[in-house]
């Protein structure tokens, strides 16, 4: 093993161009591939936490359309209102994101190939040379299709669409909707993107129906039509596909293929989000790679230390949806109700974490 030893990535989003940027400043040949011409997931939504954001390396603030302080979280006839005196979260543009991270990742050196399909024959190739591979291709991967690795039991169904307003009542607070007769399995949403455009999303379990009629029956909904107003305009939208739990394994030292990102089912079950956890594992996955060019190390690794730092997070994550998506819309509303006499509002906006749940639990019970 050597220097002259190539990498290639097949998907260019976010997690792909990561890891391909963290390569490339490696020193490592790498080859970045994707079957689309354009880069960016339009169709998923990008609220993203501050804090996890940093951690990914990228410059991400010009892709930021709106910061976020709150949120309403609506079950039943019940709110929880969270609000925190400091930024929790930003809305970012996955268009732009996804410009950013390509840049980002050529400037390091890395060469990336857009509007290309890499098909069975092409990583049959690049098995045969003797490549390393990294699948970030997407939720329903190829790569993981076609060396075999273990099904994703679960997906999540979102259907997403944004709307000009002209005004919106808070700009800078989420709402987010628990309704299990229409979204079992995830929520419903209404995101302001700006200060006048509004983004009205759902997300289901796959077993529960079709995502586009569910999003049909959530904007009738009284209270979406109170947000939206009147003289709200249409401006289009689009589903996606997420994975709710993780591979049961993600790499293949014999093979030499490693996933990452949703082809790895690196996801927060509780949300549908995967930026924060994807983008970290392709960190990890760039230097389990050099580490094994360079010094023989095992690929698995890479995989080790990714469980090590987030299965804590992923099983907080997974109970959390498991309640809320088991309960009927009364048993939701009276949970509720319950955590608002304990005080959960304030104790969220003062502890509140999108994405290590485990923070919070220990500085409930005051151990941190």
């Amino acid at each position: 093993m050597g220097l002259n030893e190539k990498v290639e990535i097949i998907g260019a989003g976010t997690a792909g161009l990561i890891a391909a940027k963290r390569l490339a400043l490696h020193g490592i040949r790498t080859n970045v591939y994707d079957r689309k011409s354009v880069l960016g997931n339009q169709f998923a939504s990008g609220i993203l936490s501050i804090e996890g954001l940093r951690t990914l390396g990228i410059d991400y603030k010009h892709a930021v359309t709106n910061t976020f302080y709150g949120a309403r979280l609506h079950a039943g006839n019940e709110t929880l209102t969270i609000i925190s005196k400091k930024p929790k979260a930003h809305n970012i543009d996955r268009m732009l994101l996804a410009r950013e991270c390509l840049d980002e990742a050529e400037t390091a050196g890395a060469n990336v190939v857009i509007g290309r399909q890499i098909g069975k024959r092409e990583l049959e190739a690049m098995h045969s040379n003797g490549e390393i591979i990294v699948g970030a291709d997407g939720a329903v991967s190829n790569v993981a299709s076609f060396f075999g690795f273990p099904k994703i039991g679960r997906y999540v169904l979102t259907y997403k669409e944004n709307y000009k307003t002209g005004s919106i009542d808070d700009p800078k607070i989420v709402d987010i909707f628990f309704d299990n007769d229409i979204t079992r399995g995830l929520f419903g949403w209404a995101v302001p993107v700006d200060n006048d455009t509004i983004e009205l999303g759902v997300g289901l379990d796959s077993g529960n129906g079709n995502s586009r009629t569910a999003f049909d029956r959530f904007v009738k909904k009284k209270e979406i039509n109170d947000i939206l107003g009147r003289n709200a305009r249409r401006l289009g939208g689009g589903a996606s596909i997420i994975p709710i739990g993780v591979r049961k394994r993600f790499v293949d030292e014999e093979k030499r293929v490693l996933l990452v990102g949703d082809a790895a089912g690196q996801t927060k079950s509780s949300t549908g989000g995967g930026i924060i956890f994807g983008g970290n594992a392709a960190i990890m996955a760039a230097d389990a790679i050099r580490n094994n060019i360079n010094e023989g190390a095992d690929l698995e690794n890479y995989e080790k230390a990714w469980r090590s730092r987030y299965s804590k997070e992923i099983i907080a994550h997974s109970i959390v949806h498991s309640i809320y998506s088991s309960m009927s819309n009364t048993q939701l509303g009276m949970l509720f109700a319950f955590l608002r006499k304990l005080g959960i509002e304030g104790f969220l906006a003062k502890h509140g974490n999108m994405d290590e749940p485990t923070k919070m639990i220990k500085s409930l019970f005051g151990r941190a």
